[in-house]
């Protein structure tokens, strides 16, 4: 598999250049074809009413997130025009409360989306469900990048975050055109369990199957120093200077089948490198 198709999704025209430049730079590297969506979002929530609500009110909410999606697009193509790119530019209008169904309509026919880190003071929240609705329903990996501007690229060094979920597995096999064209690979394990069935050879099987597939692989097993798994991996990842870190992403909720757990939410809020992910 290759990456031949990707997906970008701008919310806040504060944000668009640097989320379509590093789509941008992705694609150039793969070759590929890249498609931005610019997504006006109508935050009202029909059904809820309050005083002086009436629809002249909801109208009003429509119309901006509509005048919002078109400032968008036309920036986004003037943006797009100056690249080489092969490329595409959607507006639309999605209520908040939809947003996850919607960008899964778009992701789950893309190979992977590139997306702005969720979590920050001046990110939306609309961010979230953008990012739940390619990985969770639209069942696409996804690249998100940090907000420290570090430079989207072909990786050269990766570290895997590997645990031997089934939701690892799918991130390592998703991430395989990435892996292989970097110069290492670091298979991760914290604190792997003293009597699992992988206890004496941690990661062994998973190196194999990547060294199958002509990837320079290496095993890391550390011993959770920190109350996180989520910050011994970030510490690790910084000492080794990856520039890109692989792991699952996982749901736990009994009431959203598309929510970010603990571990991955924690790597999104403070990874300083693209963290590519799939479930």
């Amino acid at each position: 598999m290759s990456f031949k198709s990707l997906l970008t999704v701008v919310t806040d025209k504060a944000h668009l250049t640097d989320t379509i430049a590093q789509a941008c730079r992705m694609a150039e590297s793969l070759d590929a074809h890249l498609d931005v969506l610019c997504l006006g979002v109508d935050r009202t929530q029909t059904g809820y009413y309050y005083a002086g609500m009436n629809a002249a009110v909801l109208q009003e909410t429509l119309h901006q997130a509509r005048s919002e999606a078109e400032d968008m697009s036309k920036a986004a193509q003037e943006q797009m025009q100056a690249t080489s790119l092969r490329w595409g530019v959607t507006d639309a209008v999605c209520q908040l409360a939809d947003i996850a169904r919607f960008v899964a309509s778009y992701a789950r026919f893309s190979d992977l989306a590139v997306l702005p880190r969720p979590y920050g003071e001046d990110r939306g929240i609309e961010l979230e469900p953008v990012v739940e609705g390619a990985l969770f329903e639209g069942q696409a990996p996804v690249i998100v990048v940090p907000e420290t501007g570090a430079e989207l690229k072909l990786p050269e060094k990766v570290a895997i975050g590997w645990n031997e979920s089934a939701e690892a597995l799918r991130a390592v096999r998703s991430a395989l055109p990435l892996l292989k064209s970097a110069k290492s690979t670091h298979i991760v394990v914290i604190d792997p369990p003293k009597h699992g069935p992988n206890r004496s050879d941690p990661g062994g099987l998973l190196s194999q199957f990547l060294a199958r597939h002509d990837v320079n692989v290496e095993i890391d097993v550390l011993s959770k120093t920190m109350p996180r798994v989520s910050d011994v991996m970030r510490r690790h990842v910084t000492d080794m200077n990856a520039d890109l870190v692989v792991m699952g992403a996982y749901g736990h909720s009994r009431f959203r089948e598309a929510i970010l757990g603990g571990a991955t939410r924690n790597m999104l809020e403070t990874a300083e490198v693209p963290v590519f992910m799939a479930h």
